[in-house]
């Protein structure tokens, strides 16, 4: 079908759904017990016979009908919609006959974006073989660090780009070996980018996968980079958190807890980081005002997007995949239409996500303390769009 001609049979299945859609966009779901219930009674009326279950590697991908999305009538789509346009600069092949009309619809109002969703694709509740329909959600983010191009007495964390002959040694050292061996040292001179204040925070900013930095010259200027993943010394990753909960050194796991008994034990420190094993190495990337408004580029090769990106298992989520987030807990309830667009060592299971919170304060404040349930639905081509299956 050519573009003009697809353009126009969607734009016939909106117009016909919009007269039954009677939905007014807010910015916030229902918080409380109601959060998991089914909402969005405005809906139009879907009684269509539900495809059938699909088996992904570890995970159940239970049909479902669109008003069992909790809020789902609910969600800022608009908000969401950039993120989508990002997936179409890298789609999955289930997606890429979608992405001309994804475009088209950035400049369509939410009714008319939210009947085209439910016109052409069919959700699925993500669930394990075992049947469970929880999971856990956390959160990640990008720090926002100060940093000199050169060792001094306030500046001697070093951050490094990977080493040559990386892959000649499988694994690489550790970071206990990498801190203390003159030998591992030398393969390392260099391959410095910059120098942190604080070996916590080279550590935060491992585990978060990418920062931005202010880099202090000698000359006094300041330059504003991006750090970007550029792979590890292939250790096994170990939580810190983990350890200090099984020393019995702290309640929870979270940053703020870690960095208050740092505070408190000071000749431990080293202790603590090298208990985790791996170390992550960067590529320094220019961040131009107009990069600066996106996220690093996750797994999917994409930019992040702030609030509507997440991290999963390519084995359970394909890249590329919007999906339907619901979480209530103690650090925040959501409601909304987010992409998988990135991935992480500790993101692994079926109903696993990592919510990508941003930069600056807030999102540090969200990154650390988020670990809560969460229901995941994935919103895949209906049967005829995309032959192809996950």
């Amino acid at each position: 079908m050519g573009r003009s001609r697809c353009f126009v049979a969607w734009a016939l299945i909106v117009g016909s759904l919009l007269g039954a859609v009677g939905l007014k966009a807010q910015n916030q779901g229902p918080t409380g017990p109601e959060l998991f219930a089914p909402a969005s009674a405005d809906l139009p009326t879907d009684s269509a016979s539900l495809p059938n279950e699909l088996l992904q590697a570890n995970t159940r991908w239970v049909p479902a009908r669109w008003a069992d999305l909790p809020g789902f009538g609910l969600d800022t789509l608009s908000e969401a919609w950039n993120a989508w346009i990002k997936s179409c600069e890298r789609p999955a092949a289930a997606f890429a006959p979608l992405c001309s009309e994804v475009r088209a619809l950035s400049i369509a109002d939410e009714p008319a974006q939210r009947a085209w969703m439910m016109a052409r694709l069919q959700p699925y509740q993500v669930r394990a073989r075992s049947g469970a329909v929880e999971g856990l959600l956390t959160a990640y983010y990008e720090p926002e660090l100060s940093a000199a191009r050169l060792p001094d007495a306030q500046f001697a964390v070093p951050l490094y780009q990977p080493p040559l002959g990386l892959a000649q040694r499988r694994p690489w050292y550790t970071r206990q070996e990498i801190d203390t061996s003159p030998m591992v040292r030398e393969l390392l001179a260099g391959r410095e980018i910059a120098y942190l204040a604080d070996p916590v925070d080279a550590l935060i900013l491992q585990i978060q996968g990418s920062g931005r930095l202010r880099i202090s010259a000698p000359d006094g200027s300041v330059q504003q980079v991006r750090l970007a993943y550029a792979g590890t010394n292939e250790q096994a990753y170990k939580s810190v958190g983990r350890w200090l909960l099984d020393q019995g050194a702290v309640r929870d796991a979270s940053w703020p807890s870690i960095k208050n008994w740092v505070l408190r034990n000071p000749t431990r420190v080293n202790e603590m980081l090298w208990s985790n094993p791996r170390m992550v190495f960067f590529w320094e990337e220019p961040l131009p005002p107009a990069d600066a408004v996106w996220g690093p580029r996750g797994a999917q090769g994409v930019a992040l997007t702030p609030g509507r990106s997440i991290a999963v298992d390519p084995e359970s989520i394909p890249f590329g995949t919007p999906v339907w987030l619901t979480t209530q807990g103690p650090t925040t309830n959501l409601q909304k239409l987010v992409f998988a667009q990135d991935a992480g060592a500790a993101i692994t299971g079926p109903v696993r996500a990592d919510y990508f919170a941003g930069w600056g304060r807030a999102a540090e404040e969200l990154a650390g303390r988020m670990k809560q349930p969460v229901r995941l639905w994935v919103l895949w081509p209906k049967s005829g769009r995309a032959a192809e299956r996950p």
